[in-house]
């Protein structure tokens, strides 16, 4: 008869299942997946890797783009032009690389340094801008905060800024997606840090449960702002966690852009097929700051950072494709070259509409059709901006 309510020590002949903790014995269970070394060679088995050489050049292209524009914005945010941003400089592989795996009619749960995989799903760069404006091309209005980007037409979820919750978010769609017969396959994102929250394990826990079409992406960055990992858990490695779960668990080089694709790839695959979650645990690092508002030399060491900087996950690709003849120097620098051009005009683009959107866009989007009470507030104040132009900028600025 079990005895749950009772406690005391483990009866004799119940200690010979107990396994005594050894040091390593989790990264040896869950070694690294790489497919491509760091000088370009294909290290690992031929037939895993998915993609073609055309199809790796346009996603190195895509990361070109994304630090281009990651660097670009952090420009911005100093100028005074933005208020905030986060990017994903060191981590491009384990974004794009998992992104692409997933099929067309998957959604995607970002955290929030995901913005390369929302252009991937079509969201047009500068809509994307223009959020981080706010401005009247926002297509979210002006009321999200900057790096909130969603993009519906490419099944691209906007984040709430809160840690963790898009696991949940994730976990309900997944779900829905099940009860609907829809085929659908849920990809979530979240750093190492993000496994200290509730939502993490609610997630997965109900996603093993119930076998649900998810994803779990764990971009394990080192740091957590200012927390570094072996601050954040006492695992050995995230990937382990999956085991309590009763789920699959992998762990992947995270700069090797072709092994996070091949193993998301395998993931969703299993998911579809009925076997359940998959959480990924991509190793890579955040070379930069958390975000804008983040000086990461008050509590990392810049030696810390140096190897890091030497396993680029572009510079890995660059050579991979260099191998394959797919890309030459002179190909390089004319892709780069195209970014910085594209980005110029499209950041004038943005920057030429109106600083604010319409003002009946804070009355629109509750109902489907405005009530009688908000259409006499829609009135009352354009009477007050007709009286004073100041009344529509608290601020009293020349935006």
């Amino acid at each position: 008869m079990r005895r749950e309510h009772e406690v005391g020590a483990v009866p004799r002949r119940q200690r010979g299942n107990h396994r005594e903790w050894e040091p390593g014995r989790f990264v040896k269970e869950f070694p690294l997946y790489r497919l491509v070394a760091e000088d370009g060679e294909l290290v690992g088995p031929p037939d895993e890797v998915t993609l073609s050489d055309a199809e790796v050049l346009k996603l190195y292209e895509l990361m070109v783009l994304n630090r281009a524009l990651d660097e670009r914005m952090i420009t911005l945010q100093r100028q005074g032009r933005i208020g905030f941003y986060i990017g994903s400089i060191g981590e491009e592989a384990s974004i794009l690389g998992s992104a692409a795996a997933m099929d067309e009619q998957d959604w995607i749960f970002p955290c929030y340094r995901e913005h390369g995989a929302a252009l991937m799903r079509g969201m047009p760069l500068v809509t994307f801008l223009c959020e981080l404006f706010g401005n009247a091309g926002d297509a979210l209005k002006g009321r999200q905060m900057p790096c909130h980007e969603a993009w519906r037409p490419g099944r691209f979820t906007s984040i709430s800024s809160p840690i963790s919750t898009q696991i949940s978010h994730a976990v309900g769609a997944a779900w829905a997606a099940r009860l609907k017969g829809d085929p659908m396959v849920a990809i979530t994102y979240f750093g190492e840090g993000g496994t200290s929250a509730h939502d993490f394990h609610t997630g997965l826990n109900f996603a093993a449960v119930r076998k649900l079409p998810v994803v779990f992406i764990c971009r394990n960055n080192g740091w957590a702002i200012s927390v570094p990992r072996e601050r954040q858990t006492g695992s050995e490695t995230i990937a382990q966690k999956a085991i309590a779960y009763g789920m699959r668990g992998e762990r992947v080089d995270g700069n090797d852009l072709l092994a996070v694709h091949a193993a998301t790839r395998r993931a969703r695959a299993r998911a579809a097929a009925g076997e359940g979650p998959t959480l990924i645990e991509c190793v890579t690092y955040r070379v930069e700051g958390h975000s804008t508002s983040d000086d990461p030399r008050a509590y990392r060491p810049a030696e810390l950072v140096e190897p890091w900087k030497r396993k680029d996950p572009l510079l890995r690709m660059r050579r991979f494709l260099a191998r394959r003849g797919a890309l030459d120097d002179a190909g390089d620098e004319r892709i780069r070259a195209g970014v910085r051009e594209e980005l110029q005009r499209v950041l004038k683009e943005a920057e030429a509409f109106a600083p604010k959107p319409p003002l009946e866009s804070l009355f629109e989007d509750v109902y489907a059709e405005p009530t009688p009470l908000l259409r006499e507030q829609l009135a009352e104040l354009e009477a007050a901006v007709a009286a004073d132009p100041r009344v529509a900028n608290p601020r009293h600025s020349d935006a």
